[in-house]
């Protein structure tokens, strides 16, 4: 996609009476994307994190469309994770709107502090497991703690249900639920108008993080993250679209060209993976080194997601296994490397 259709994209979409309204976050994603639905009931989809900065924006933003704060009668949450729902709360508040959440992310979102400590506990004992030093995963703790400011708890008033229809007066559109990039990840489609609201689900520009969480089903097993996600993404792919609304960046036109680039790439990754593991075990943690080299120790949580989220193929996949080296988990291969793609 050229340079120039993205804005005739989002014009179209507000064509439909969707606006894309940008929002600053303090992540290395850069901006969020919320949308303001001009119908009845006049909807915001997600708000941005929990900043006066980003409140102060998503104000001007709506003023500019010709509202303001308080004509907001329904807030619409894609995914659990704080810089879509940090002003959920506050803009429920001053405006009274209902809020509409899928039911997987009710927990986190009324009780967004113990929720988050409980996260923050299995992913330092996950890194741990998995080869992290403890110094590291000590300092991770810390900046996690620093973050939680930039989210905040709010009311739930409305729990929605994968297959639900949410109604408008000039529109019907489907929830889907999608989980991968959270447990939560929800899209929300306009058949009509082959339009895809999809968060952080289908991102055009970087492929979305499948991070680590906790399980949420009573299980002991870590959910395999990349695992729900491809199957999310084959489900997405076999919709019929012309326009998907990301959470981030420009909309994407061709969802399934998209979508098989992502699949050929997790392909690609797993199988590098491979060829790492079947040179001698490893930790989860040292693949990431071998990969990564330095970023696997300032980015320690997201290159360990990344290589779990690859080992869980190769493991369903019966070409490595997991073995344990004291308390720490590695994996060796059971069957020889694909041969490396002639360039």
């Amino acid at each position: 996609m050229s340079a120039d259709e993205a804005p005739d994209a989002f014009a179209a979409a507000a064509a439909a009476g969707v606006h894309r309204i940008s929002i600053p976050t303090p992540f290395a994603i850069g901006r969020v994307n919320v949308y303001l639905v001009e119908d009845e009931p006049l909807t915001l989809i997600d708000a941005g994190p929990n900043s006066g900065t980003s409140f102060d924006e998503l104000t001007q933003g709506i003023a500019a469309l010709g509202h303001s704060l308080e004509d907001i009668e329904r807030i619409v949450l894609t995914h659990q994770h704080i810089d879509h729902l940090g002003l959920v709360g506050l803009v429920a508040a001053r405006s009274g709107a209902e809020v509409c959440v899928i039911d997987r992310a009710v927990p986190m979102v009324e009780n967004y502090s113990e929720e988050m400590q409980s996260e923050d506990d299995f992913a330092s004992e996950t890194m741990l497991r998995h080869g992290i030093p403890d110094d590291v995963v000590r300092a991770l703790q810390s900046v996690s703690r620093a973050y939680r400011g930039w989210g905040a708890a709010a009311k739930v008033t409305h729990v929605l249900h994968d297959g639900d229809t949410m109604q408008f007066a000039d529109r019907g559109w489907k929830v889907h639920l999608r989980p991968g990039h959270s447990p939560s990840d929800t899209v929300f489609e306009d058949a009509e108008r082959r339009m895809l609201v999809a968060g952080d689900h289908l991102l055009g520009r970087v492929s979305s993080n499948t991070l680590i969480t906790r399980p949420h089903d009573g299980s002991t097993e870590r959910p395999q993250s990349l695992v729900a996600y491809i199957d999310s993404m084959s489900a997405t792919r076999a919709m019929d679209l012309d326009l998907v609304l990301p959470g981030h960046g420009d909309p994407v036109l061709d969802h399934r060209g998209l979508i098989d680039e992502r699949f050929e790439m997790h392909r690609r990754r797993a199988d590098k993976i491979h060829r790492l593991i079947a040179e001698r075990p490893r930790s989860a943690h040292g693949v990431a080194q071998s990969m990564w080299g330095n970023i696997a120790v300032t980015q320690a949580f997201l290159t360990l997601s990344e290589v779990l989220g690859h080992t869980d193929l190769l493991l369903n996949d019966g070409r490595i296994r997991e073995i344990a080296r004291g308390a720490t988990i590695q994996f060796e291969s059971v069957v020889e490397p694909k041969p490396r793609a002639k360039p």
